[in-house]
């Protein structure tokens, strides 16, 4: 069910002053900037082997990305899951007692299917499943 480790997610202020770091210090190679607008942030894509590191940045203070950064700094995010059926995976999570943020897939970056798993609900992670049309 779960396939694989598709992204994690790293929240940032500002996507160009992170960069440098990114590039010239690990020596990952951005491969396009996106905005997701369910979300409110512009997401910088950077390969890592054969997952990916995302750079989130909030589009405004309203943004979910913004106020993490105003409760706990910039940093890790999230962990997303790749999964073949998000609306499968959601029920079994349920099932088992999980709360989620999102009971229904909603489009995020890239066009995948996306919902978070509540943190309250697993040891304060914030898990994201991911469905990709490959």
């Amino acid at each position: 069910m779960i396939k694989k480790i598709d992204h994690i997610g790293i929240a940032v202020k500002s996507i160009e002053q992170s960069l440098p770091f990114y590039i010239d210090t690990l020596h990952l190679s951005c491969e396009r900037i996106e905005y997701v607008d369910s979300e409110r942030v512009n997401v910088a894509f950077l390969k890592v082997g054969s997952t990916r590191f995302e750079l989130l940045e909030p589009i405004d203070d309203d943004s979910e990305i913004a106020k993490f950064i105003t409760r706990r700094g910039e940093g890790i995010h999230h962990i997303a899951l790749g999964t073949n059926s998000i609306e499968e995976r959601i029920r079994q999570i349920k099932e088992k007692g999980i709360r989620m943020i999102h009971d229904t897939p909603i489009i995020g970056a890239e066009g995948a299917k996306i919902a978070f798993l509540h943190p309250k609900s697993t040891g304060n992670v914030l898990f994201e499943l991911c469905e990709k049309n490959e």
